[in-house]
């Protein structure tokens, strides 16, 4: 060889086995002396290494390294206290992003996402889906998912568990109404077609009355409750019940593009976090119905862009707000994909409604009270909104 090139070749070769022992010692400082270890390895990342070592060595349950390694990075995700800030494994990162991409090839029902401590409540189910042909109805527990646990799962975790692509089947494990013995279904699973809005005209007194009923802001939903609108006012509908009940929200600019169907001008939403600068969505001016009277019927299911509707509504004295209190996400989130795999979910900043109010953790308060019993056929809180709507009518 070159005496030339030999030095720079044995240099270059030295960095490399030194870069490697060094990334293995600053993983296993146990091995370096006490000395070295205090000089070379952070103390935060030698501890943690320390106490995986440990475990990993002399507890007396053979324990996975990297299960170790993903409990932690979970546990400084759930030091912030924040119920909607969660760190996804890799695996779950799967699950995670098939929900946030739509694919609504699953079973046909919707959850209450607001405490899944126990399982997943469900909220509804569609007519004609395999959920509504097993058998398994609203306020029904959902504890477990092709026979593992979901207590305690995110929901994003959990609802992309039981969805899959169309011909499969998945295994849930219902306690019905919650308190029932648990009993294990297979449920097949299809494409659903699941409507954004469903709409119909009522006669109530002499008065024809519309109810829209929007399940969930995603795109192109304010197209759809337009065409809703214009359906049902054609038939004479002279007031409407726009129903967000169980609806869990959807895209920020839906929470705008709803509302201001109905209102001229005017603030509708305010955003602003810590590191984000403040950001202000205004009416459209795309108003169609903006003196037609109204009342929204929420539920504790009424969430994010649901109460950016109601709150907006509300607040610019369009409509009157019947039912429950609303869930109470006043917050949003932004997700980064982590070097592993896994992906970080991070409230980032929070909503303001045009008269000032965050609605984190309190929710929308319903100027008339009005509650569905989920035991029974009947629903016990739309005729108090026909009757609320009505009022305006006379």
């Amino acid at each position: 060889m070159n005496p030339r090139l030999r030095t720079p070749l044995i240099a270059a070769a030295s960095a490399i086995v030194a870069l490697a022992v060094g990334l293995f010692l600053g993983g296993h400082p146990k091995v370096l002396p006490s000395v070295a270890r205090d000089i070379f390895v952070e103390d935060s990342v030698a501890t943690k290494a320390e106490v995986i070592d440990d475990i990993r060595d002399h507890f007396y349950k053979p324990v996975k390294e990297s299960s170790l390694e993903q409990a932690s990075l979970k546990g400084i995700v759930s030091s912030l206290k924040d119920r909607y800030s969660e760190y996804f494994t890799p695996k779950e990162a799967k699950a995670f992003t098939q929900n946030l991409n739509g694919q609504f090839e699953g079973v046909g029902m919707t959850i209450d996402s607001s405490d899944t401590k126990k399982g997943l409540v469900v909220r509804m189910v569609f007519d004609g889906s395999p959920a509504k042909e097993a058998g398994i109805g609203a306020s029904d527990l959902i504890t477990k998912v092709n026979g593992k646990s979901i207590a305690g799962k995110p929901a994003d975790v959990s609802t992309g568990m039981i969805r899959g692509p169309a011909g499969t089947s998945v295994q849930l494990t219902i306690k019905k109404h919650g308190t029932g013995p648990e009993k294990t279904l297979k449920v097949p699973r299809k494409a659903i077609d699941l409507p954004l809005v469903r709409s119909r005209v009522v006669d109530r007194d002499g008065k024809k009355v519309a109810v829209i009923r929007l399940f969930q802001f995603s795109r192109g939903a304010h197209t759809q409750v337009a065409d809703a609108v214009k359906k049902t006012m054609a038939k004479g509908a002279k007031g409407i019940v726009f129903d967000l009940r169980g609806n869990p929200g959807g895209e920020l600019l839906e929470g705008r593009d709803v509302p201001s169907l109905f209102i001229k001008k005017g603030l509708i939403v305010s955003t602003r976090g810590r590191h984000s600068p403040e950001q202000k969505l205004y009416a459209t001016g795309d108003a169609i119905a903006p003196d037609t009277p109204m009342v929204v019927l929420v539920d504790h299911g009424s969430a994010s862009a649901s109460e950016i509707a109601a709150g907006a509504l509300r607040d610019t004295n369009r409509a009157t707000i019947v039912g429950e209190k609303t869930f109470g996400k006043g917050v949003f989130q932004q997700v980064e994909e982590l070097q592993n795999g896994g992906l970080l979910k991070l409230t980032v900043g929070s909503y303001y409604l045009p008269k000032g109010e965050n609605l984190a953790g309190d929710g929308i308060d319903a100027q008339v009270k009005a509650k569905d019993n989920p035991k029974t056929k009947r629903d016990e809180a739309l005729p108090v909104a026909l009757r609320t709507l009505l009022g305006k009518l006379k």
